[in-house]
């Protein structure tokens, strides 16, 4: 049974509409989390409000500000903040379809399933999402979901769609303040040659089982053996920088034994044909 829809309302597409439902696509895998505890009572640690002048305070007493220079502030009160925000219209207007290529990968954020929500609604839905796959297209929306406006992208998946939140352009930053920092350098064509054998031989389909947080392993093993009495410590072992000078060989051995290309070989000369004998004379009359 699908959990609690983190969103409903309806999806609409021009002048078809239908009731549709929105879930979570992912989920936290219980990561390891730690309480502060007291050294010598390990009783839990509560973090009480303080003023820097008059000490500890109360909650009620708390008020919401934005700092706009350094000590600054405009203080907002809760009837300001709700007076602006959005308010939710329950739809998903489709406003565009685009190809998933022209969507930066840099733009892609948390993903959602889409479902119709009812039996009255699996028709329309049903239309809307086979139209999709047969043109290829990626659909761009809009939603309100916990008081901000966020952007969509839907594409079909099995019998739902797929939904992405996508950020804004402000979130994004772009790659030119990092990478033209990089020098121009031109690597060497040999290395290049292996390095592209060695992907070859890594390649493969993608396996999500096989990828797993190796740091969450070792605490959850650490704890295992604290709550035995033991203590152990696990380490990661780092790996080493690769030296330039010996780059060519850590390449060459990166292919294992029979891994470096083979030369093509030398191209035999043809074999001359022999020569057609002639066909006898024919005697005079």
């Amino acid at each position: 049974m699908a959990p609690r829809p983190t969103w409903q309302g309806h999806l609409r597409l021009s002048l078809v509409t239908c009731p549709v439902a929105l879930y979570t696509a992912t989920q936290k895998s219980g990561d390891v989390s730690f309480h502060l505890l007291h050294k010598d009572t390990h009783n839990r640690i509560k973090m009480i409000t303080t003023d820097p002048e008059i000490g500890p305070v109360d909650r009620s007493d708390l008020v919401k500000g934005y700092e706009y220079e350094k000590g600054q502030y405009v203080i907002v009160t809760p009837e300001e903040i709700e007076s602006v925000r959005l308010e939710s219209t329950r739809t998903i207007d489709i406003e565009r379809f685009v190809d998933a290529s022209e969507i930066d990968r840099l733009y892609w954020n948390d993903p959602y399933y889409l479902m119709p929500d009812g039996k009255l609604a699996l028709e329309a839905f049903t239309v809307i999402r086979e139209a999709m796959k047969h043109t290829d297209k990626v659909a761009l929306g809009r939603v309100v979901m916990h008081q901000r406006e966020r952007l969509l992208a839907l594409e079909p998946r099995d019998k739902g769609l797929l939904a992405y939140t996508l950020r804004s352009h402000d979130e994004v930053r772009q790659p030119e303040a990092y990478f033209d920092d990089i020098p121009d350098h031109k690597a060497d064509s040999a290395m290049i040659s292996i390095a592209e054998k060695i992907i070859e031989q890594q390649a493969g389909p993608f396996e999500p089982t096989e990828f797993n947080d190796r740091y969450e392993d070792a605490l959850r093993a650490l704890i295992e053996e604290k709550k035995k009495g033991k203590g152990r410590l696990a380490t990661v072992e780092e790996p080493k920088d690769t030296n330039v000078v010996d780059l060519m060989e850590a390449l060459r051995r990166s292919l294992g034994p029979g891994g470096e290309r083979r030369k093509p070989a030398a191209k035999k000369a043809p074999a001359k044909k022999p020569a057609a004998k002639s066909a006898p004379k024919k005697k005079s009359a």
